[in-house]
């Protein structure tokens, strides 16, 4: 069994060929809602993949919060512990220009997922294999999550975006932590290969569509991506996560598990939106199979 604490938004998504200036209005081309928050994205492709999840969080009273409730049940994702709060739910505003994008983030009920949150769910994390967690609530909630996690010998991966948020300190108690080459260099003010033998089995790097790389106390291993056609990177990461966590908590070695991830990542960008192209087991079985 997994639980996901963090972060669940909806993603409001407005595409246009022509950015505008300040006091001026242009028309779009597309316009979507689209389920995201790191947090919520993770559970989702734990789910997937057919483990047993879930989330700890915090939702508002409205039709987003609804909405994004009622898109956990139909993951299968147990939302017992994500709360119902007075607050809006969190929400993503996405531009999408010329290939790129410009997002405002407004963490609405996700500053709401507190201490509280975490001893409510404290019978819980106790019974999981494996905790999974981001840096989209607040840093004093991960912060205690950490130190509950700690005493009740919980495992923890942590995913540190965003990167600001983490706290050097909390290496003692993470068992993965999963940045990707910029938070890794952000975080530890040394090259990649330097932080990775600090921390022997425990840091991965991610590096995009190469794949990611870790340190095994006696070599630097690097764990190959699946080269496939990106329609929509947005997801990929999450999925990394989610993934990685599941084929954890089956007994896979860290090399096993970091290329099923990769390959559940591949997956992830052939379609639109952070949690449409999250796959089935069945699908990254497939996969890998074909790429040995």
């Amino acid at each position: 069994m997994i639980t996901v604490i963090g972060s669940i938004n909806m993603d409001i998504v407005v595409e246009t060929t022509v950015f505008p200036k300040q006091g001026e209005t242009v028309f779009g081309q597309g316009f979507h809602t689209v389920p995201g928050g790191k947090g919520a994205n993770q559970a989702v492709a734990v789910a997937r993949l057919g483990s047993h999840v879930h989330m700890v969080g915090a939702l508002g009273q409205d039709a987003f919060g609804n909405e994004l409730r009622t898109i956990l049940q139909q993951e299968k994702i147990d939302d017992t512990f994500v709360r119902t709060t007075e607050t809006a739910t969190g929400i993503a505003n996405i531009t999408l220009f010329d290939n790129d994008n410009r997002i405002i983030v407004v963490p609405g009920a996700n500053a709401d997922v507190s201490r509280e949150s975490i001893d409510a769910a404290r019978t819980l994390i106790a019974k999981s294999d494996l905790v999974v967690m981001q840096l989209e609530i607040p840093q004093d909630t991960v912060e205690y999550a950490l130190s509950v996690c700690e005493e009740l010998h919980t495992r923890v991966l942590l995913n540190p975006a965003p990167a600001e948020n983490f706290k050097a300190e909390w290496m003692e108690r993470v068992a993965y932590f999963t940045p990707n080459e910029t938070e890794c260099a952000d975080i530890f003010g040394v090259d990649v290969e330097s932080a990775l033998e600090r921390f022997p089995n425990q840091l991965i790097v991610t590096l995009g569509a190469d794949g990611a790389r870790y340190y095994d106390g006696t070599q630097h291993v690097f764990v190959k991506g699946f080269k496939t056609k990106a329609v929509d990177t947005t997801g990929a990461g999450d999925t990394f996560n989610g993934a990685l966590a599941h084929a954890l908590t089956k007994n896979q070695s860290l090399s096993e598990a970091v290329e099923f991830a990769n390959v559940a990542a591949s997956l992830s960008v052939e379609k639109f939106g952070a949690q449409g192209g999250m796959p089935q087991q069945e699908a990254v079985l497939k996969r890998l199979g074909g790429a040995q």
